[in-house]
């Protein structure tokens, strides 16, 4: 099935993303789920999405995400993203954040985020 996932020392199983949507470092695996947990929760983030730029083995984690409507400022949004991600182990080594405005999502369920073409976007704003 290509899902990723571990069961803790209680026995519970923990969801942690599609294999193929992880992003692989030159040191780190980031998976999906956890990491957009974290981001999901920022007041002013409608949803989150992590996305690699550059090749496998050697990727930037972005992550990037929609905005709720409100009076948060972009500029406020980022602080806050790039605050957050200081505060737990796993997110400690993402430093680079984006906002969009509307994620590519498959049609038929529009909560599935096309990662790979927000990978394309996000790789476009560094380049």
């Amino acid at each position: 099935m290509g899902d990723l996932g571990y069961f803790d020392t209680d026995g519970r199983l923990w969801f942690c993303g599609r294999k193929s949507q992880r992003v692989s470092s030159a040191n780190k695996l980031f998976h999906t789920v956890p990491i957009e947990g974290i981001f999901d929760s920022v007041p002013g983030v409608f949803r989150s999405a992590l996305v690699g730029v550059g090749p496998v083995g050697f990727q930037l984690p972005v992550v990037c995400v929609e905005k709720e409507k409100g009076l948060i400022s972009d500029q406020e949004l980022l602080r806050n993203l790039a605050s957050r991600a200081l505060l737990y182990p796993q997110t400690k080594d993402i430093t680079k954040f984006l906002i969009h405005p509307s994620f590519p999502v498959d049609i038929r369920h529009n909560s599935k985020i096309k990662r790979e073409e927000l990978a394309v976007w996000a790789a476009g704003r560094f380049s």
